[in-house]
């Protein structure tokens, strides 16, 4: 009799950690993975590249080189938007080189 109480009792415990275990184990796994960094292109009316990139670093910096150079601020998405470029190929980096994308033409 006592051993079936114990059982119960146990069962009673383990029941809801054994529940809990997926849903933590995927908000883990929706948290911990970044999107990939990526960088693209568009060319404007006026013949002046719209460089743009998405999953860096939110808060930081990215140095752009290519026909022009600079840096621009990471928004908190993890965004940087620049305009009037020179065209040409770009290249990003953010601030502590730890990623490099290479610019590639976006077409809608």
């Amino acid at each position: 009799m006592k051993r079936t109480r114990r059982l119960a009792a146990c069962t009673l415990l383990v029941a809801p950690l054994l529940a809990a275990g997926p849903a933590v184990a995927a908000h883990a796994a929706a948290t911990a993975v970044p999107a990939a960094a990526k960088c693209h292109i568009e060319v404007d009316s006026a013949g002046k590249n719209h460089v743009w990139g998405e999953g860096l670093p939110a808060g930081t910096t990215v140095t752009y080189s290519g026909a022009s150079s600079g840096s621009v601020p990471i928004d908190k998405s993890g965004r940087f938007d620049l305009g009037g470029l020179t065209a040409g190929k770009y290249k990003v980096k953010t601030a502590d080189g730890k990623t490099t994308v290479t610019c590639a033409a976006f077409h809608h």
